[in-house]
């Protein structure tokens, strides 16, 4: 079987080691991929809004799945696009990617169909938005509508800063958003919450629990993520009941209403508020780091789980898991979040300890004249597998010694909730 992957970032890279696992999968490409993707699949320079040049590839190396990564194609409409030439694609089409692509549809669909999440107010200019500031209680979270590269979200604690978020956002700071949500502040703990789907059928795909904010201690700016862990620590049988039965399942339901349905991974972020679930918004892919922390757990073949989604056969696949503790540390480029130094040489990287339980996986990198340079402001993302957080954390710091690159930073506290 032949597999295309859409992405070039760190979950792409995950996806391509994990499917390589696969004695059903004989090549793999990568649209356009990554240097550490190019160990394992072919790297095709596409760009990936030209979704005629995609289809045209796909059916001239007679490519049997494409599978996609990053939101922004299928927030662009590349599975409906492709599906019109029998292409087989793992991922939601348009609509249902809309979950994501606008916070104010989803926002929508949970007012119509009671599904838990803050309160919010909707705004279509800075002078409404500025006005309804003024008798707010603060904190509070102000969020571009739009696709943000999950770094479009305020959580403002005066009004000075919710001015600042205000303008940025709509100066397009985050591309060009025509609406911006205002939100209540929900005090608790995030969590996020993955499932699989194939229109019909729905699997549990694990859970993890995110870093957002580039500072220890979870201060500073948010980013697109500074390393994970996996299970989350409040995940219970009572809570997952909560979780199924009081979102996701509503928002599928409400997706059969708008007559479509909900094909690929569907990423739930939580806030759990005295065990109780609240959305606070979805992704309509894997999320990045999560999925880097996830993956590496999985024992049943993800090729097979792909092609039974894309069959409507995920009832007839029994997903297996480790039991091991996962942890993931993004290395960064210094300077990230803001303006950080490209094009900086990585060396050391044949010092790094890999096996069946410890990864690395490459983000923002290219190979040039074969030496690997740092394009990203995530770079690289190191991941452990272990009986305890504890262990997989020393195991990471070990491994980021060896590389010993000093154009990098990484947030030494991930996993601090569950590592005493």
């Amino acid at each position: 079987m032949k597999i295309g992957i859409i992405g070039s970032g760190g979950r792409e890279h995950a996806i391509c080691e994990i499917l390589n696992r696969s004695n059903k999968v004989t090549k793999i490409f990568c649209f356009p991929g990554n240097a550490g993707t190019a160990n394992t699949a072919e790297n095709i320079n596409l760009d990936l809004k030209n979704f005629e040049n995609i289809k045209n590839f796909t059916l001239e190396k007679k490519i049997d799945l494409l599978v996609v990564g990053p939101e922004q194609p299928l927030v662009d409409g590349l599975v409906d696009y492709l599906e019109k030439f029998n292409i087989k694609i793992f991922g939601p089409n348009k609509i249902a990617s809309q979950l994501e692509g606008s916070k104010i549809f989803t926002k929508k669909l949970c007012e119509k169909f009671n599904i838990p999440t803050a309160k919010f107010g909707i705004f279509h200019n800075k002078l409404d938005a500025k006005k309804f500031i003024e008798n707010l209680k603060f904190p509070t979270v102000i969020k571009a509508d739009n696709l943000a590269s999950g770094k479009g979200v305020y959580i403002c604690s005066n009004k000075e800063e919710s001015y600042i978020a205000i303008n940025e956002i709509f100066n397009g700071k985050f591309g060009k958003t025509e609406n911006l949500l205002i939100e209540e502040f929900l005090e608790g703990e995030e969590m996020s919450y993955f499932i699989i789907s194939d229109g019909k059928n729905i699997k549990r795909f694990q859970t993890a629990q995110d870093h957002k904010r580039v500072l220890e201690g979870d201060k500073g700016k948010n980013t697109g993520g500074m390393g994970a862990y996996s299970p989350s620590r409040l995940i219970t049988d009572e809570l997952e009941k909560k979780i199924l039965n009081r979102i996701i399942e509503p928002t599928l339901k409400g997706l059969d209403n708008l007559k479509t349905h909900f094909r690929g991974f569907l990423y739930a972020g939580l806030m759990i508020v005295n065990n109780e679930p609240f959305l606070i918004e979805y992704n309509v892919r894997m999320g990045d780091p999560e999925c880097q922390t996830i993956l590496p757990k999985l024992k049943t073949d993800l090729a097979e789980i792909f092609i039974a989604c894309c069959d409507q056969k995920l009832d007839e696949i029994n997903i297996e898991w480790s039991n091991k503790k996962s942890l993931c540390i993004v290395l960064c480029a210094k300077g990230y979040p803001d303006t950080f130094e490209k094009n900086v040489e990585i060396k050391n990287l044949d010092n790094i300890n890999l096996d069946s339980s410890n990864y690395m996986f490459h983000a923002g990198t290219m190979e040039k004249e074969k030496k690997i340079y740092a394009v990203g402001g995530r770079v690289l993302n190191f991941v452990s597998l272990s009986d305890d957080f504890k262990n997989s954390k020393n195991n990471i710091e070990k491994n980021i010694d060896r590389l010993n690159w000093s154009g990098g930073f990484y947030r030494k506290d991930i996993g601090y909730k569950v590592i005493k």
